[in-house]
């Protein structure tokens, strides 16, 4: 994946869309064609994914006007019909009424938020099929609210990964439920944006994300640079509600491709042949590493004594269908402090053998 960074000072939302659309279209173009054409391949045709699409832009609109307006600004820039950029940022929403759910989830994310003066330290991995995202973009941009936002997403989607000026920090990972379905909520990216662009503590996102109505199931692990009681939460979203989890005593929240909210659990749909549960087995018997203040410490720690091998670290087949492969993509921590994003194109052991980028 080759990575682009972007900063924008508009603040009108249809403009700014329109801007980066404008600026990345030959991105924007190339993420929507793999889209569409991966999608009737796992079983979505193109219809069921435009009229969810389209019905999720509708969701949006009536829960964040100006996000939905950010989205037909990306149309108008790339020059591209208005579903299409939906069915893009629904592609959550689409992938949740596939007639078999993919065996591998996606990403593994770390947090140790203790109470004390020390500002949280993270790290994740965003793993996903390799063929979908030849590139990403890395965004600054002033919020609706005033806050520096910056996030990391893929091209032509409004958000995924990122922290704000505030000192919230979002990861984010994909889950399956059994109540997922094909009503056209709110896209799941988009509730990840809006708490960037919004929330100004953990309580504050857990409210945002609570007044969405959600089709697909997805987790937001936020957390904030303030020594306050709410200093960390993982978010578990499906249409059957919203429940949130809380750090261990410790101050670690693990999370990977499963709930862990007790209810919930009973409708988990992830295939029992996913990495999800040795993966966050192995996040926990990796702490006692991760506690370093170098990220390139920290990220050694992550992948343990198997390196590169780790169960963390996705490697693609290219003897198998690309809808059958996963790569590590990226792997990012979110400095709060500072509000930035440390992050290399690849697994943790190459940000820990190689450094990082920040931005």
């Amino acid at each position: 994946m080759i990575l682009h960074t972007f900063t924008t000072d508009i603040r009108d939302p249809l403009q700014r869309g329109r801007q980066i659309g404008e600026t990345f279209a030959e991105q924007i173009r190339q993420t929507v064609a793999l889209y569409l054409e991966f999608f009737p391949r796992v079983g979505v045709e193109i219809d069921k994914a435009r009229s969810i699409g389209e019905g999720s832009l509708s969701a949006l609109a009536d829960w964040c006007p100006a996000l939905a307006q950010e989205v037909e600004g990306l149309a108008l820039g790339v020059g591209l019909p208005l579903w299409q950029l939906a069915a893009l940022n629904a592609r959550t929403e689409v992938l949740a009424v596939m007639p078999q759910q993919p065996v591998e989830g996606e990403c593994s994310t770390s947090i140790h938020a203790p109470a004390g003066a020390t500002a949280p330290r993270s790290l994740q991995t965003w793993d996903w099929h390799d063929s979908l995202v030849p590139h990403g973009l890395l965004l600054q941009f002033p919020g609706a609210t005033g806050l520096t936002a910056k996030l990391f997403t893929e091209f032509g989607m409004l958000g995924k990964i990122g922290v704000n000026s505030a000192g919230l920090g979002v990861h984010f990972n994909i889950l399956h439920h059994a109540s997922d379905n094909g009503s056209a909520g709110v896209p799941v990216h988009a509730i990840a944006r809006r708490v960037l662009e919004e929330a100004t503590s953990v309580t504050e996102a857990v409210e945002m994300a609570r007044s969405a109505r959600v089709s697909a199931s997805t987790v937001l692990s936020v957390f904030t640079r303030e020594d306050v009681r709410a200093r960390a939460a993982s978010i578990e979203m499906s249409p059957a509600h919203t429940s949130v989890v809380v750090p261990r005593e410790d101050g670690w929240l693990l999370h990977t491709n499963h709930f862990l909210d007790g209810e919930l659990s009973w409708g988990e749909r992830t295939a029992d042949v996913s990495t999800t549960y040795a993966r966050l087995d192995h996040l926990k018997a990796s702490i006692a590493g991760m506690t370093a203040v170098a990220l390139r410490e920290r990220a050694d720690a992550f992948c343990g004594a198997e390196g590169d091998q780790a169960i963390v670290c996705f490697h693609p087949d290219l003897s198998m269908p690309d809808t059958e492969r996963w790569e590590t993509l990226l792997s990012v921590g979110i400095d709060t402090r500072s509000c930035a994003l440390e992050y290399i194109a690849g697994t943790p052991k190459k940000l820990a053998e190689e450094g990082f980028l920040r931005f």
